[in-house]
């Protein structure tokens, strides 16, 4: 007897703190765009207070005249829409487009969290328009396909190393992370954008130098890079 296949779940899952399961169907879309020829930022960040979403503009630290910028967005209609004509305005189309910088994800559950909304959606925006953290590396990321055919259990440990060092940088208050899902939005076919926010730059690029001595980084990265490294001159919070 043939049985009809089973319905798709596609809902980010985690667990409330009884250990009950639960799910959520919001996440969260965020994308860095990059230019160069920027001789006037005034006229970028006039330009982005007029959409209502959480904006930052970024003085590229690597290019004189360069900036990025980063929003997000639980509707992907928001980038092609909003996003697009903003970035069509004069203050834009003047600016010479970097397309190697695009980098656009999602927000994702490991599956443990027990306040999905705050970790797909609220916890990102904090991280990306805090003032207090202006400095941001960002970057993609491709694992090699020999980690997806480990057991569960050792990828489990595998990721668990990996967190538990970001975890002493949170604590220290010198970086935090806003971790992306890129799989099918990503041109290069990357796995995962990273975002790593902080006070000062020094801390992350030493959460990148401390994260290479971890399993994940030193034995199943493919690819990683290129980097963004940029400091917020103007962030807007609410929508």
């Amino acid at each position: 007897m043939n049985h009809p296949p089973e319905k798709l779940d596609l809902s980010e899952k985690g667990r409330d703190e009884a250990g009950k399961a639960v799910s959520s169907d919001r996440r969260l879309f965020m994308q860095l765009q990059a230019f160069g020829g920027c001789h006037d930022i005034d006229s970028v960040i006039k330009a982005t207070r007029s959409l209502k979403a959480p904006l930052v503009v970024y003085k590229d630290m690597n290019d004189p005249s360069g900036i990025g910028v980063a929003t997000a967005s639980e509707d992907p209609d928001f980038f092609v829409n909003e996003w697009r004509d903003l970035l069509q305005q004069d203050a834009f189309s003047k600016l010479t487009f970097k397309p190697e910088f695009t980098m656009l994800g999602r927000t994702y559950s490991i599956g443990y969290e027990n306040n999905l909304d705050h970790i797909l959606v609220d916890r990102p925006i904090e991280r990306l328009t805090n003032p207090d953290w202006p400095w941001a590396v960002w970057y993609p990321l491709r694992r090699s396909g020999a980690f997806a055919k480990l057991p569960a259990d050792e990828q489990k440990a595998i990721l668990g190393e990996h967190g538990k060092l970001g975890a002493t940088f949170s604590v220290s208050d010198m970086g935090r992370d806003i971790r992306l899902d890129c799989r099918a939005l990503d041109k290069n076919d990357n796995d995962f954008v990273i975002g790593l926010i902080g006070r000062e730059l020094f801390p992350l690029s030493a959460m990148v130098q401390a994260m290479r001595k971890t399993r994940q980084t030193s034995e199943f990265l493919e690819s990683l890079g290129p980097f963004f490294v940029g400091k917020a001159v103007w962030q807007q919070v609410a929508e």
